[in-house]
C-alpha cells in the first residue's frame, strides 16, 4: 500500500527536496504541499494523508500548534505527524511530542532516515533523529522512583504512562524491549540484540503499549525515562 504524505514547509526549496526524496521511494507518494501551518491543517483534514510532514517555524500557524490540532490528545481521529526542522531545541522537541507528534527529525538528516521515519509514522511507530533521542528522553522529566518487583526491574502499577497508568506489570523481556526502544533502537536492532524475531519484537511492543496505555513508541520511551527504567539495569 502506498503511504500518502503531506509536506508543509514555508521554503519551496525544502518542499521540493522532500518531495523528490519521498517520491523516489516505491511505497511513498507526496499528495499535497502547504506553505504555512493554516493551510497544512486545512489540507490535512480534507485529504487525511497517512503522514503529515511539518516544519516548525511557519506563518499563520506554526508546526507545533498545527501538530496539536491534527494529532493532539483532544483530537478524536488524530493523524500521524512527523516534525522536520533545522532547530535542535529541547523546547521544540518536548512540545512537538507532547502535542502528539510521532517523530522528530532534523533537516540535515539523511534521505534514508527521512524515508524510514515516514514509514514508521505511517505504521503508528516513531522515529527520532539519533542525535537527539537519548538527550531528549533523559531530560523530559526528572527520573521517578520506581517500585521494583522480581529481580528489581518491574515498575509499580501506579507509575504513570502517557495519560493512563500501568495497567499490569511488564514482563522481564518487555522491560528489556522498553529499555532498548527508549535508547533509540529500531525494531530490527531490537531483534538482533535480544536474539528474537522481528515479529516477536512487534508483539512485545504491542503488549507494552497496551499495558502503558501509550499511544505510540515515543510515549513508551518517555515513560521509561520518566520512571527510571532505563537506569535500573
Amino acid at each position: 500500500m502506498t503511504i500518502r504524505v503531506l509536506i508543509a514547509d514555508d521554503q519551496e526549496m525544502i518542499r521540493s527536496a522532500f518531495r523528490m526524496i519521498l517520491d523516489s521511494q516505491p511505497d511513498i507518494q507526496v499528495i499535497a504541499e502547504a506553505a504555512d501551518g493554516g493551510a497544512a491543517v486545512g489540507t490535512a483534514r480534507a485529504l487525511r494523508p497517512d503522514v503529515c510532514l511539518l516544519d516548525i517555524r511557519m506563518p499563520v500557524i506554526d508546526g507545533l500548534e498545527a501538530t496539536r490540532l491534527l494529532a493532539g490528545p483532544d483530537v478524536l481521529d488524530p493523524l500521524h505527524v512527523l516534525i522536520a526542522t533545522t532547530f535542535d531545541l529541547d523546547e521544540y522537541v518536548y512540545r512537538a511530542l507532547r502535542n502528539g507528534a510521532c517523530g522528530f527529525l532534523l533537516k540535515d538528516g539523511s534521505p534514508v532516515l527521512l524515508a524510514e521515519a515516514v514509514r514508521a509514522a505511517a505504521a503508528g511507530n516513531s522515529l527520532i533523529s539519533p542525535s537527539i533521542t537519548v538527550r531528549l528522553l533523559q531530560h523530559m522529566n526528572p527520573p521517578a522512583r520506581v517500585t521494583t518487583g522480581r529481580a528489581g526491574h518491574t515498575p509499580a502499577a501506579s507509575a504513570s504512562a502517557g495519560q493512563g497508568g500501568l495497567i499490569e506489570p511488564l514482563t522481564e523481556r518487555e522491560l528489556d524491549v522498553v529499555r532498548l526502544a527508549a535508547r533509540g533502537r529500531t525494531n530490527e536492532e531490537l531483534a538482533t540484540e535480544l536474539h528474537v524475531t522481528l515479529s516477536t519484537v512487534k508483539t512485545h511492543l504491542a503488549n507494552v503499549q497496551r499495558k502503558l496505555a501509550a499511544r505510540n513508541r515515543v510515549e513508551i520511551a518517555a515513560w521509561a525515562w520518566e520512571n527510571g527504567v532505563c537506569t535500573s539495569r
